[in-house]
């Protein structure tokens, strides 16, 4: 395999990554705040068409991700009222929201089925551009890239370092106690819902506005499933979550090569790799059930009752 080959393919890795990375930073952030939201899949659904047909319409890409995150949040919010004010079940609110994302996404759709755009071009930053061999890599890259992994920073720092952090960590870790300092809990994790489903729509923009660049129906094939569990399997951590989502977006392009070269694999066999791999070693990696019981938020998926 030859030295342009290998940089192709990590620049392909880094791209299928980035609608990972953004999804699972969202619902990161979502979780930390004490709420499994189980409709990520839905969310990035409705922003990816929504994204596609606002960037097909306009020819403007910040306005097809800003639409994504929009139409994310739109969706999360009903999840949040649903949750939070009417104390209905998570894990089955969350089902019904990628239910109703897929519907939705699947009905507004139909309009622009078949129809393509031109991708976000790559964009030069001086000082890594010009580093040796991997200046090629990232001479190659476009700026949602960069914004996922700068966001994953920012999340991690804001988490630990700001006083909004430690505030979305004691609403998440005992909402009782976060209650009588003061806290509005219920404001917290509607912020949070609201930001991770930001987050998931501007994924699933990424997905129809660069990746393919055109909208097919149930197009995340699943990405919005792995993110929740790259979560879990991160341990919460911003930087191993990123990790997983590099895994994931290295083993699809791998399986498309090996494709492409005629592998004697099954082409389906070939296209769960990515999927399989990814649970597989995260799997591995987290196989400290006390590590995984003690990094979990102490109040995720309970719903909060004020008491009176």
């Amino acid at each position: 395999m030859d030295t342009a080959l290998i940089l192709a393919i990590l620049v392909s890795a880094l791209r299928t990554a980035t609608p990972l990375i953004l999804a699972a930073l969202g619902e990161l952030v979502v979780e930390k705040a004490g709420c499994v939201n189980l409709g990520v899949e839905g969310m990035m659904l409705v922003g990816a068409v929504a994204g596609f047909a606002i960037g097909l319409s306009t020819g403007n890409f910040t306005l097809a991700f800003i639409a994504g995150a929009i139409a994310g949040m739109l969706l999360s919010l009903i999840f949040g009222v649903l949750v939070l004010y009417f104390q209905v079940n998570q894990y089955a609110a969350g089902l019904a929201l990628t239910i109703l994302g897929g519907g939705a996404s699947a009905f507004w759709g139909q309009a622009w089925q078949g129809q393509n755009m031109r991708g976000l071009q790559p964009v030069e930053v001086p000082f890594l551009a010009d580093l040796p061999v991997l200046g090629t890599v990232f001479s190659r890259l476009d700026l949602v890239v960069y914004f996922a992994l700068a966001a994953t920073i920012a999340v991690a720092l804001i988490l630990v370092r700001t006083r909004v952090g430690l505030v979305l960590r004691a609403v998440g870790e005992n909402h009782d106690s976060a209650h009588a300092l003061g806290f509005s809990v219920v404001r917290v994790r509607f912020a949070a819902i609201a930001f991770g489903g930001a987050f998931a729509g501007m994924g699933g923009a990424y997905l129809s506005c660069v990746i393919t660049p055109l909208w097919i129906e149930g197009m995340t094939a699943g990405r919005g499933w792995i993110a929740v569990a790259l979560v879990v399997f991160a341990t919460w951590k911003p930087a191993r979550l990123v990790l997983g989502a590099w895994l994931f977006g290295l083993v699809s392009v791998m399986q498309i090569h090996g494709q492409g070269l005629g592998v004697a694999v099954p082409s389906h066999v070939l296209a769960m790799l990515p999927y399989l791999v990814t649970i597989l070693v995260l799997v591995l990696i987290s196989r400290d059930a006390t590590r995984i019981r003690l990094s979990a938020p102490g109040c995720l998926g309970k719903p909060f009752r004020p008491a009176a």
